[in-house]
């Protein structure tokens, strides 16, 4: 796939114009977002990717649409798994209301630009050095394993290495100061909550993208789609937070069926490597019409169980409530 210059930049300035319409629109006078604020927005940024999905099917051919949409799946899929380790963190700083989305489109912006220098390492890895694909599909297939692995644990937030840090270099305020995130008090510049905790949403974005870079590589080696892909995933990530709230947590099942697609791309990334090495037959490697249908499958199947589960639930809490 052959992209020019311009078209990187034209890309690039029209994610930018809509960041900046974002910030004017929904973050000019800070708010709580309500759930129908959130669903137009998460429709909007949803019919946004499906109008770039269409051009690059259009314009670059059925392949190339092929790959982005089932790469912007499978990202966003990853995605609202980690909505609730958001929560989490939000939760832990008692973010107030109205300054949420600034603290989600800050860190997701900062995430989304460590990406893409990790996008341009493994795109460069990938051109030079076939292993690399056997590398990824661990990754994957490790990932898999330990989401399972752990799912009854029980999720805590504990500060990683990056927020201790900026905590240990820079005084922090005990209160928050609006949606500032530096401030002077007796002529000392202290940092505020809201810095640490855009820290703290930014590089555990940063860390999800250790499996789910590997998982669009596994879809598509074209740089510029999976740029696009984590682009559109991330951005319409923040409206969607909003949107779920507390459903999230109802989607019992959705790390194993995420396992599974991780634990799939990992194999792909093994047979499409075996192939590059002549070892196994065309037709173990696995086309992406197959890779686009097990990922739809999958998502369609777990959802429907986990709220049918949830549903459940619920009843007999019902049950047990008027009966006792």
């Amino acid at each position: 796939m052959s992209v020019p210059l311009w078209l990187w930049i034209a890309t690039v300035g029209g994610l930018l114009a809509l960041i900046a319409l974002d910030l004017v629109i929904v973050d000019r006078k800070p708010h709580e977002v309500t759930t129908g604020e959130a669903a137009r927005w998460v429709i909007f940024y949803i019919a946004v990717a499906v109008a770039f999905g269409v051009g690059v099917w259009v314009f670059a051919g059925h392949d190339f649409g092929v790959q982005f949409f089932t790469g912007y799946i499978t990202e966003y899929s990853l995605s609202v798994d980690n909505l609730f380790i958001f929560m989490i963190i939000m939760t832990s700083f008692k973010v107030p209301a109205i300054h949420q989305h600034r603290v989600l489109l800050i860190g997701i912006l900062l995430a989304l630009a460590m990406r893409s220098v990790f996008i341009a390492v493994g795109a460069a890895l990938i051109a030079q050095f076939v292993w690399v694909f056997f590398l990824f599909g661990a990754v994957l297939v490790w990932t898999a394993v330990s989401m399972v692995r752990n799912k009854d644990e029980e999720e805590e937030y504990e500060e990683n290495a990056l927020t201790r840090w900026v905590r240990k270099l820079f005084p922090v305020t005990e209160e928050w100061h609006g949606h500032k995130s530096f401030v002077k008090k007796d002529g000392k510049r202290w940092i505020t909550p809201m810095f640490l905790v855009i820290v703290a949403i930014g590089s555990a974005d940063l860390l999800f993208a250790v499996d789910s870079i590997p998982a669009i590589f596994g879809i598509t080696q074209e740089a510029f789609l999976v740029f696009t892909a984590n682009a559109f995933a991330l951005m319409g990530l923040r409206q969607l937070y909003f949107l779920l709230g507390g459903l999230v947590t109802k989607l019992v099942y959705l790390s194993y069926g995420l396992a599974v697609i991780l634990a799939f791309i990992g194999a792909k990334l093994f047979l499409h490597a075996l192939h590059e090495y002549h070892v196994v037959p065309d037709w173990l490697d696995i086309n992406n019409w197959v890779s686009l249908g097990v990922i739809v499958v999958v998502l369609t199947v777990t959802t429907v169980a986990s709220l049918a589960k949830a549903k459940k639930l619920e009843a007999a809490e019902r049950e047990s409530s008027i009966s006792s």
